[in-house]
Order: structure tokens, then sequence, then C-alpha cells
């Protein structure tokens, strides 16, 4: 067990601070934010570029280092140097919180596992943002960031999404947005969603309606900008079913990757089946099927 104390403790490293950067607006950024980046040893930006903008617009002069998927195994190590010599680092991605959908989390692992502090400084994030104003339901959801972009898998994706009753938020491409659309209706149907582009800039947008209606819009209008895309989740209502299509159920799951104890949790909790229960059942009937 470990137990951070991230202001009142007496740990010789130096900080990890996770801090928000806008996600479009510049009046986004926090005083917080601004006092971090300009207090720090040094600032671990997913691009240098992008950040310099941001830093020179804020009067920062911050030293950068440059740390993004491609060399996050090769700068970890150096970072985690860093922290333990005292020194205390920024990590920002492009836009909105960082380790969502950067290397973030794979340094803050590492920072965790050295006991070094890791702070976070909130800010924009365009998932939660778009969520509270998309009209569907913010509780409970689901953020599954960007999806496979080859269709079989994609489609393989929303099967085993396909009953889950959360408010799914997705991170689409605009060139990409109808393709995604069009296997989401081969599988969930015709559901409720929301397009949003461009958040919190200029021209943002939100498109409200089913699927289909979503598909003539953007086949009129051809999509730029970044995009969002937020789906209800599947009825509440729950079918009566009995064990054998349950079990039916958790092959399919299982036949499509999902590991057994996974599949079984799944369909437990889409059907309101106790999941020990549930397993124990499961198992006397592959038992069962072996010995025939």
């Amino acid at each position: 067990m470990q137990i951070q104390r991230s202001f009142k403790g007496q740990s010789p490293y130096g900080k990890l601070y996770l801090v928000a950067t806008p996600i479009g607006n510049l009046d986004d950024m926090t005083f917080r934010a601004i006092q971090t980046l300009k207090e720090v040893d040094w600032i671990a930006a997913e691009d240098t570029r992008n950040t310099g903008l941001l830093l020179k617009h804020f009067d920062i002069s911050t030293k950068q280092i440059s740390f993004h998927e491609h060399n996050a195994n090769e700068k970890i190590p150096d970072l985690i140097s860093f922290l333990k010599e005292g020194q205390s680092i920024a990590q920002v991605s492009d836009a909105g919180l960082p380790s969502i959908s950067d290397p973030g989390h794979d340094l803050v692992k590492a920072a965790i596992m050295e006991d070094i502090p890791v702070v976070t400084v909130p800010g924009a994030s365009a998932g939660i943002s778009a969520l509270i104003a998309s009209g569907l339901a913010p509780q409970p959801h689901i953020f599954y960031g960007f999806l496979p972009r080859k269709s079989g898998q994609q489609k393989q994706f929303f099967e085993s999404k396909k009953d889950y009753p959360e408010t799914q938020i997705f991170y689409e491409s605009p060139h990409r947005v109808a393709d995604t659309l069009e296997n989401m209706l081969a599988v969930y149907g015709d559901r409720p969603v929301v397009l949003v582009r461009e958040l919190t800039k200029i021209y943002e947008e939100y498109q409200r309606g089913k699927i289909t209606e979503l598909l003539e819009s953007i086949s009129e209008t051809p999509l730029k900008g970044e995009c969002l895309l937020i789906v209800e989740g599947a009825s509440q209502e729950v079918e009566d079913k009995d064990e054998e299509d349950l079990f039916s159920e958790i092959q399919n799951r299982i036949q499509q990757g999902v590991k057994k104890n996974q599949a079984i949790k799944e369909v437990a909790k889409i059907y309101q089946w106790n999941k020990s229960l549930l397993y124990a059942a499961y198992h006397e009937w592959e038992e069962n099927q072996s010995d025939d």
C-alpha cells in the first residue's frame, strides 16, 4: 500500500505535475496551470512546437522536453532521474488532460513505482465537456477515446459494447465519422447520438439526432475539425432470458476475444444476475458439455 500526501509530505523528490491545457480556447487556461508551468524545472510536451506557442502566449520561459508515444520508452528513465534529483516536471498534451491519449500514463506508473508524488492540475477535458452539453445521460458513462480504424475491428468492438447501458464517448477524425456511424448503425441500431465538433472554438457545433439522421446530415455537409461522438447506451429494460441463452451470449463474447471471466461479468451486469452464481452455473454447464 502507498499513501501520497501531495503537499504536506516530506519527499526528497521533485513532483510530477499533470497539467491540463486548453482544447481550443486559450481563455480556458487556468491561473494555477500557468503558475505551475512557470515554476517547474521542465515541461514534458507531446509536441514542443504546439506547446511552444502556448508558452509564448502566457509568457512562460520554462525549458521543454519532447515526450510522445514514439520516444516514451527512451525518455521515461531520463524524466524519472530528473524527478529523483529533486527537479519538478509538468507533463502536458497538445490539448486537454494529459495521460488520456498520450504516453503520460506510463510515466505516471513509473513515478508511482519510485514514490515520486504525482499531482494533477485540472482543466479542460473534451470528453466530459462534450458529454454534459450533449443532452444524453451523463451518468453512468464510459470514455473509450479513439476507436479501431479497420471496419471489421470496429464492428467487433461495437458488438462487445452494444449491450452496455452507459453513455459512450468516442474521439474520431472528421474523415472517418461517416464510416464509424455506419458501423455503429449496423451493430447498435438507430440510437440517439450526438456529434460534437470544434469544441470551445468559434465553429463549435452539436448535431443531435438518430444515427441515420446524422449520416444524412454529414453526407450533405462534409465535416471539418476535431470531432467527438457520444452515443446513448443500451435500453435499461432487462430481457428475461434463461440460462442457456446467457451461456450462448457468454460464448459469443469469448469467441470475439473477450476473456471468460470478463464475458461472464458483462452478461451478468446486462441481465442483472449475480456474477458468482452465473459463473458457477456456466462452469458446471461447461463441464457437462465437455463430458458429452
